[in-house]
């Protein structure tokens, strides 16, 4: 018999982010609407709603104005500023390119979008679904499937508490509690530890092609009032440099915002983890992007307030798995709805997790519990979720083949013809292997030489760790497990140069060696920002990624 408690509910969703958010509020619309009874909790292993939130952000209102149509007109809304200027600029060493907006297709434009922070509007999402009563359970972490007697999903073990590193018992051990519901949504963003195993063991990605990956960084900066190149609603996109075509994919954003009558700009660079050359440092490269002149006469005067960084999915419509399976079903970023030229995944993982709701809740209205919610991909086929995809399904193989530049050039037309004619003049690619398949031996590039950070525009790694208010109880099991640390040393050290130490932006990964002695792999899990790199890139898929105790890992507070 259990140890555990459980806990019955009509719908369970796991994670707190845009789509899991949009997801109970949606449901329980649905259901106050119609005078109906629904129970409904939403799990979120940060601290707050908010905490693990990271994103540009311009914000795509379009699934907003559905989910809470007056949300532009309340005092409280959580994002003000529109854009009212939208630059590309092609990058080199030395010099920049200005690219004519209107050669981009009227939907990579961004006016009508707003700047902000999404862990904010996530936040004011949150206090929206406490005001329909969904149960939102911050600082729960969900750690196991709970499945049924006849394979389907039941519910999600969460809470699991004082757990000493050697697996023994603290005098606060809490064994947790099943939380079990009629459907379950996991709603954990990209590579969502509970979304690997349920995608693994219902085969969802059989008839896919594997996930695309990138990994963003970003820092939000504070500059005076009267700064001479600080104008609210201005977005930069870049790409060209610093990242250099034979050694991967990238480009970069800048986005200028007003809140609390102070002034902000964030800025971040993307580098996609398809990349080839394991000297390559995604964090380094983000440092020196900002010392550009089209960037540092941004920052100059200002001061970083924080920092951050996470995995974003961007296989687009290619790498979309099959969406359910008995008893639930995947929605946001846990399936990957991120449109990568446009550089927005927002609003495409809230109008999913609303589509799911609302399959969800027709559902239980038939007296069904815990089978599959069958029409839930056609409903997404059927949205403008898949035209907002299916426009710019080849963008990112032709990137990937081709080179950022040649690619974006060959993309332009396809995207053109798609959005004019509904078909392009390209058939749908295919992206190939998984990220971690691209990495080659080290012996085959050149060390990359990055310089020491000035510490006013740029800034060592685990100074800007301390940035995210990062925080995990000591003594707990190792969130980051090696199923094999011979193979590790054998391949990732000796073959790849241990990219895992510049692959991670928190410094979570060191290669400690000492002369005479065998290199030892440590890990620096207290640093962990839970970005899921290390789960992806890894070149022999040895690094398993599992949650810890909720509550830890960043704080972020304006991202």
């Amino acid at each position: 018999m259990s140890e555990r408690e459980s806990m019955e509910f009509d719908l369970v969703i796991v994670g707190g982010g845009p789509a899991g958010l949009a997801a109970a509020i949606r449901a329980k619309q649905l259901a106050n609407e119609a005078g109906e009874e629904l129970e409904v909790v939403v799990l979120e292993k940060g601290g707050e709603i908010g905490a693990h939130i990271l994103s540009g952000l311009v914000l795509d209102p379009k699934a907003l104005d559905e989910l809470i149509p007056d949300w532009r007109t309340r005092d409280d809304r959580p994002i003000r500023t529109e854009v009212n200027a939208d630059k590309y600029k092609l990058l080199g060493p030395n010099g920049s390119m200005a690219m004519p907006t209107f050669a981009f297709p009227p939907f990579m434009h961004n006016h009508g979008c707003y700047i902000g922070s999404l862990a904010n509007v996530c936040r004011w999402l949150g206090e929206r679904a406490e005001e329909l009563e969904v149960q939102v359970f911050p600082g729960f972490a969900a750690s196991e499937v709970v499945y049924g007697d006849n394979g389907e999903v039941r519910g999600v073990v969460a809470g699991v508490m004082g757990i000493a590193e050697d697996g023994s018992h603290k005098p606060d051990y809490e064994p947790g509690m099943e939380l079990l519901g009629k459907y379950v949504l996991f709603a954990e963003g990209a590579r969502g530890s509970l979304t690997k195993e349920v995608k693994a063991k219902y085969d969802l990605e059989a008839d896919c092609d594997p996930q695309k990956y990138g990994i963003g960084l970003k820092e939000v900066w504070k500059v005076p009032a009267d700064h001479p190149e600080f104008s609210a609603g201005y977005v930069q996109h870049t790409f060209g440099w610093p990242v250099k075509d034979k050694d991967g994919n990238g480009g970069g954003f800048l986005y200028h915002f007003s809140e609390g009558g102070e002034n902000y700009v964030s800025v971040g660079y993307v580098v996609h983890l398809n990349y080839k050359n394991p000297h390559l440092s995604p964090y380094d490269e983000f440092q020196r992007y900002k010392h550009h002149d089209e960037i540092s006469k941004f920052l100059k005067g200002g001061k970083r307030e924080a920092y951050g960084a996470r995995a974003i999915t961007s296989g687009g419509i290619q790498s979309i798995p099959k969406l359910t399976f008995p008893g639930g079903a995947l929605i946001g970023c846990s399936a990957g709805f991120v449109n990568l030229p446009r550089i927005k995944g927002t609003h495409n993982a809230m109008k999913t997790g609303m589509l799911a709701a609302e399959e969800a809740v027709t559902a239980l209205r038939a007296g069904r519990a815990s089978d599959e919610l069958s029409s839930f991909q056609q409903a997404v086929r059927d949205s403008w979720v898949w035209t907002d995809l299916a426009r710019v399904r080849n963008v990112k193989p032709l990137m990937s083949r081709y080179g950022t530049m040649p690619g974006a050039v060959l993309g332009m037309p396809d995207m053109w013809m798609r959005y004019l004619l509904g078909f392009g003049y390209i058939p749908q690619m295919k992206h190939g292997k998984a990220d971690h398949e691209y990495l080659k031996p080290a012996s085959k590039f050149k060390p990359i030489e990055y310089a020491k950070p000035d510490g006013v525009l740029s800034f060592d790694k685990l100074t800007n760790v301390s940035f995210t208010n990062t925080y995990h109880a000591e003594d707990q099991p190792k969130h980051l497990k090696v199923a094999d640390l011979a193979l590790q040393k054998a391949s990732e050290h000796d073959v790849f140069n241990g990219p895992s130490a510049r692959y991670c932006p928190a410094g979570v990964y060191e290669w400690i060696e000492e002369d005479g002695k065998e290199p030892v792999f440590q890990i620096n899990s207290q640093n962990c920002i839970h970005c899921k790199t290390c789960d992806i890139k890894d070149p022999n898929q040895n690094i398993n990624w599992v949650t810890p105790e909720g509550g830890g890992g960043p704080a972020y507070p304006n991202m």
